[in-house]
């Protein structure tokens, strides 16, 4: 089996950074940035389970959910995930979305 416990630590710790920020963090593009993370995670996941298919879109739950929203989406992502390179792959996507959301 794959271990993808670097990939879901990753964004454990970024879910949680987002559950810890002021509201005015998310508001000034964290949520949206964490949103856009879960609707790309999402879209991975699908296209592994469903290739061919048209995507589903995420939708916003708001910037107060928006951390659930996105474990949801590594886990189904994590099922998913059949090489080392993918998991390191989905990880830089976690740490550069960290990044550009200041968290």
């Amino acid at each position: 089996m794959l271990d993808t416990s670097p990939f879901l630590s990753a964004v454990e710790q970024f879910a949680d950074r987002l559950r810890a920020a002021p509201q005015s963090r998310l508001q000034r593009g964290a949520a949206a940035r964490a949103l856009a993370l879960a609707q790309e995670l999402v879209a991975r996941a699908q296209e592994r389970e469903e290739p061919g298919t048209e995507p589903r879109v995420m939708p916003d739950a708001g910037m107060f959910a928006v951390s659930d929203q996105l474990t949801v989406a590594a886990h189904d992502l994590a099922q998913v995930l059949r090489t080392p390179e993918e998991t390191e792959e989905a990880t830089a996507l976690v740490s550069e979305a960290r990044t550009e959301a200041g968290l």
